[in-house]
């Protein structure tokens, strides 16, 4: 090996500047991911390795643990999600009022009941049928009661409204009836108008299972025959996915490759009309509570990120990347921090590499076997191979230390 000695000046300069030009990336690359952490949408990897390929591309989609964005198509992972959710923001904000827990509860959940004040039920009113599992009146608390759960359709109104001989008049006034069977009209309006306000778990259920569009829709009388069934758009989504998955194990053509890469635009732009509206729920379930905070409460902070696989990926990634450019740029620990660098950006590149046969991945660049990540491993590797660190950084200055030690020891 020739001596280190006989390196040129001008060669250490430019190998030291690589070293701080490489650490100041990944440095700023981590410092801007953390500061995205308390914006509205933070930074997460999910987006670019849900997109890997390759031969690798199982095992980093499947570091997101939902690499297709199934579970926000699945009303009951949602509710259960969000319900984490409510617990984690009380947990977060311990001095909440019993008003604001229960508003933020009613926000998530919705209410147990609907009511609205009436003195006393009309002898003409009965809630028999259908409606007595809805409506009931509590003559104590002298309360008209609507179930949470079940809400009020427009037609069960209008049944309810017809029991008593009232009417509304031109300008709006009600006519008709006794003083009583007014006061109950108006208090049905009341319980009505409550009931249509559904909980962020409930508008989240409406859409994934109450929208024939999307959940699709069943004709009893036709049931067992081609059109019994309606496909809505979720169904037709895991089927596409299905279908991409086969196709892409046979896919051992360019043109092939290329069709692939048609349909999984294609499967994207799918994902992202059935998704996005579930995480602009969230969002907004999200903005409200943050509503119902005091100026002191709001100096606590945003409450934690949950637990999940892509959350504890997204962490290492930014660790890393922070860490690692912080020694190489400052000539710390700077042989390991090198290797640890490449292993990391090889992953990068392992995740959409640019070999034959694997789909190119998306974007301006166009490479074949050698990218961008993969000159940056090679790189590092070269810093880690000399002693850069003793050149110019903090190795150089232990190394001076100890070397200084020893000569004084002798």
């Amino acid at each position: 090996m020739q001596d280190l000695k006989k390196i040129t000046g001008i060669a250490i300069l430019f190998i030291v500047v690589l070293r701080l030009c490489i650490g100041w990336q990944l440095l700023y690359e981590g410092l801007w991911k953390i500061d995205s952490l308390s914006s509205t949408r933070p930074w997460t990897a999910a987006g670019y390795l849900n997109n890997a390929k390759g031969p690798f591309r199982d095992h980093f989609r499947n570091m997101t643990g939902d690499p297709n964005d199934l579970n926000w198509l699945d009303a009951d992972k949602v509710k259960a999600k969000w319900a984490a959710w409510e617990q984690r923001f009380l947990n977060h904000y311990p001095n909440l009022t019993d008003g604001q827990k229960s508003k933020l509860h009613q926000m998530v959940h919705g209410n147990k009941y609907f009511a609205a004040k009436l003195s006393a039920l009309p002898p003409s009113v009965k809630f028999d049928g259908s409606l007595g599992s809805i409506v009931s009146y509590d003559p104590k608390r002298k309360l008209l009661l609507i179930d949470g759960e079940q809400h009020l359709t427009p037609k069960e109104k209008q049944r309810l409204q017809k029991m008593v001989p009232v009417k509304k008049g031109p300008n709006g006034k009600l006519e008709g009836g006794t003083a009583l069977d007014r006061e109950y009209y108006d208090a049905v309006e009341k319980a009505y108008a409550r009931s249509a306000r559904l909980s962020y778990i409930e508008k989240m259920q409406a859409s994934l299972r109450g929208n024939p569009e999307l959940a699709g829709q069943i004709n009893i009388k036709q049931e067992g025959t081609i059109d019994g069934k309606r496909i809505g758009k979720i169904e037709q989504y895991k089927n596409a996915i299905d279908r991409y998955e086969q196709k892409l194990a046979q896919a051992d053509q360019q043109f092939k490759v290329d069709h692939l890469n048609k349909i999984w635009a294609e499967i994207q732009q799918m994902k992202s009309e059935l998704v996005n509206p579930i995480r602009a729920l969230e969002d907004e379930m999200e903005t409200e509570a943050n509503k119902l905070l005091t100026p002191e409460q709001l100096a606590a902070g945003p409450i934690p990120h949950e637990d999940t696989e892509i959350h504890r990926v997204n962490m290492m990634t930014i660790a890393a990347l922070t860490i690692l450019g912080g020694l190489l740029l400052i000539g710390f620990g700077t042989r390991i921090a090198a290797i640890a660098a490449a292993g990391m950006l090889l992953s990068f590149y392992l995740v959409m590499p640019p070999w034959p046969g694997v789909p190119e991945a998306p974007g301006p660049e166009h490479s074949f076997i050698v990218n961008k990540n993969l000159i940056e491993v090679m790189a590092l590797l070269t810093i880690a191979a000399l002693p850069t660190g003793t050149w110019f950084g903090i190795d150089g200055l232990v190394y001076r230390f100890f070397h200084k030690k020893k000569k004084s020891t002798k």
